[in-house]
């Protein structure tokens, strides 16, 4: 599998749906194949983090999983293809009311989702009210706030305080992501962990599953 996860990392497209079409005429075991493509994102989450890979790689690879998962997904057996790709925790997402800026968020989205989360999107300009009924019926591990503008600080920090006034902020992680934050507007927030990019998100949403 390793031509294929290399095809994945480097960005050639025909080449891994080429290659995907092929070990799947040829009987291979498409676990396998789903797990090539997995272990390609984390090569891609690595070489964003290195700063060789930038944002429109993270959503290029994610068009390439979303198709090679529909190739892929019925020929696996019933309920291995929901197995494989590991639905470890449940993830809650919206850009904060005031804020209608998503392409951050949806990229967050999209990468929880390829890494085995399972998450839901309210999408953007969210009340707090919102997103704690919401969390009320989703019950999400880790509950994530975006938010681009300095004007989503006072709305994620009021989100907070909601969520400890009903007695549930020990209930869930609080993540909030943006190119503004930092470690001081975490703590003014009261959230749990902050971070700028959608690698850094799955790296602390993993880290906090683990734990």
């Amino acid at each position: 599998m390793q031509e294929l996860i290399d095809a994945i990392a480097d960005m050639m497209e025909d080449k891994v749906m080429e290659l995907t079409k092929k070990y799947l005429d040829e009987g291979k075991d498409p676990s396998e194949i789903f797990d090539a493509y997995q272990k390609a994102m984390e090569e891609i989450g690595r070489r964003f983090e290195a700063n060789t890979y930038f944002v429109p790689e993270l959503i290029m690879a994610g068009e390439m999983m979303k198709t090679g998962s529909e190739l892929i997904k019925p020929h696996l057996k019933e309920g291995a293809a929901e197995d494989k790709s590991g639905k470890i925790g449940k993830y809650l997402i919206a850009t904060i009311e005031g804020d209608i800026h998503d392409i951050g968020k949806n990229i967050v989205g999209m990468m929880l989702d390829l890494n085995g989360f399972e998450v839901m999107d309210l999408g953007v300009d969210v009340p707090a009210d919102k997103i704690i009924e919401a969390a009320k019926e989703f019950q999400p591990d880790i509950i994530g706030l975006s938010g681009l503008l300095t004007l989503a600080f006072d709305p994620m920090k009021a989100f907070v305080e909601k969520l400890a006034a009903e007695g549930l902020r020990d209930k869930y992680k609080v993540m909030i992501g943006g190119a503004q934050m930092d470690q001081q507007v975490c703590e003014y927030i009261g959230a749990d962990a902050w971070v700028t990019d959608a690698v850094a998100g799955v790296n602390q949403s993993k880290e906090w599953l683990a734990a």
